[in-house]
């Protein structure tokens, strides 16, 4: 993967600085806390201007056979390429992207098949735990996946693996093959013949349509162990451990488990002596319109619905791979571990930052709820809990909390079910109530930090 404009020159201390700038807290009266970087809107732009004319160029060199249809595809994929620009998903700190260059410069120097391709390299601020190839050579590596990373060999494989999409042409190809399946005789006869039945039209444009559908997911798993074969062979080339690979597939197995007690942790975190935790707020709703269905476990339906499915298969094809390899590289560290380590710890908050400048409320307060088990009474988690219940209480008294949070559903967590919950069952004076009376516990401590204070005495004025 080559990233746009490379400074493959580029000296380990110019790095080291920039890490610094970015990625160490800011210092506030003496307080040690976290400061998200700001989007870089103007290379946002002109990022996305660069791609918008490279995709218009594609459009027009496509054959005239089926144009119209490859078109309308590839227009949903600019649109989906477009929104990770326009909504600021793209990290544009300095430092970071620096050093995402350096790990892929290792990649594509020791791999000739990679080193005259157009690859684009970026961090997404999405805390789902992945990494992706989204066309017109550009490859998405999640902070939600980074952030989980035990070393570089890790991260270089996630890269190899999307690397290899890229270069086996996934998209592009799965895009042709449906386009000439839609397009092909026996499916045009088939949707002709249902065009003239009178009746159960519906019924067999859908079965027909769960055909093509079953047959692009296999076609899909296909990838993914082609990307993993490939993907391995990219890094075997490299300094890095080919271990990597095989420690981040077992992550990956294991990467969607919420482990969070989220009944006992509300209650922990909001029960003041002044103003007590109440069963009410967590408790579910029953009826027609409360509550949400429970689903009978399901082992092949649980592995389908992971971020990552087929885990366990797919490490198994690996190990023989890399058995089969060289294994001189042993190297887990071979970049920057200090940076590293760095950039996985910010990445922990600036996920949660993303999430509410992204309107996803409650995914931001469950990120925040989850990490402050690790970083206990940390001044921005802290504050950033107040901050999402004052912002859902002016979001319900302007009818617009529903747009801004999740509804309880089976496809959720049960743990994160639980905070959905308590969202519902709130009334409007609570968020504030309970902002305040969690804020006041941290007053004495942060009184000279001043987004803890605007907070808190936000939520003091709601509740008087």
């Amino acid at each position: 993967m080559s990233i746009p404009c490379f400074r493959l020159s580029a000296r380990i201390c110019i790095v080291c600085i920039a890490c610094f700038i970015y990625f160490t807290p800011t210092v506030s009266a003496q307080l040690n806390v976290f400061s998200p970087a700001s989007p870089d809107e103007h290379l946002l732009t002109s990022l996305e201007q660069q791609f918008e004319a490279g995709y218009k160029a594609r459009l027009a060199a496509f054959p005239s056979k089926y144009k119209k249809e490859f078109q309308a595809i590839y227009d949903q994929r600019w649109e989906n390429i477009k929104s990770k620009f326009d909504e600021k998903e793209i990290y544009t700190a300095t430092g970071a992207k620096q050093y995402l260059d350096k790990l892929l410069q290792e990649i594509v120097q020791a791999n000739p098949l990679l080193q005259h391709q157009k690859i684009y390299c970026y961090f997404s601020r999405s805390a789902v735990p992945n990494a992706s190839y989204i066309g017109e050579g550009i490859i998405l590596f999640n902070m939600g996946l980074f952030k989980q990373l035990e070393n570089e060999s890790q991260a270089a494989f996630v890269l190899c693996h999307e690397l290899a999409h890229y270069y086996l042409q996934h998209s592009e190809n799965g895009i042709a093959r449906y386009v000439n399946t839609m397009n092909g005789k026996d499916m045009q006869q088939e949707l002709r013949k249902i065009k003239a039945t009178e009746y159960g039209k519906r019924e067999q444009l859908e079965k027909l349509i769960r055909g093509v559908t079953f047959n692009s997911r296999r076609h899909s798993r296909d990838h993914e162990s082609q990307a993993d074969s490939m993907g391995l062979v990219f890094l075997q080339h490299t300094r890095f451990s080919v271990n990597g690979a095989l420690t981040v597939m077992a992550l990956l197995d294991t990467v969607d488990i919420d482990t969070m007690n989220t009944a006992a942790r509300l209650q922990q975190l909001f029960n003041a002596k002044a103003y007590p935790f109440r069963k009410r707020w967590t408790a579910k709703r029953e009826g027609l319109l409360g509550g949400h269905a429970q689903l009978e476990k399901d082992q092949e339906m649980e592995d389908s619905l992971k971020t990552h499915p087929d885990c366990k298969q797919r490490i198994k094809l690996l190990e023989a791979m890399a058995g089969a390899g060289q294994r001189n590289n042993t190297a887990l560290n071979i970049i920057d571990k200090a940076t590293f380590d760095s950039l996985r710890h910010a990445f922990k908050y600036e996920v949660i930052s993303y999430a509410f400048e992204n309107d996803q409320y409650s995914r931001s307060l469950y990120y925040a709820i989850s990490l402050l088990q690790e970083y206990p009474d940390d001044p921005f988690l802290v504050t950033h809990i107040g901050k999402v219940l004052n912002s859902c209480y002016d979001a319900q008294k302007a009818h617009t909390l529903g747009k801004l949070t999740d509804l309880p559903s089976p496809v959720y967590t049960d743990n994160y079910n639980v905070l959905l919950q308590m969202i519902q069952n709130l009334h409007l004076d609570e968020f504030p109530a309970i902002s305040f009376y969690y804020l006041e516990a941290y007053q004495p401590k942060l009184n000279t930090y001043t987004a803890f204070m605007r907070e808190f005495n936000k939520s003091r004025q709601l509740i008087q």
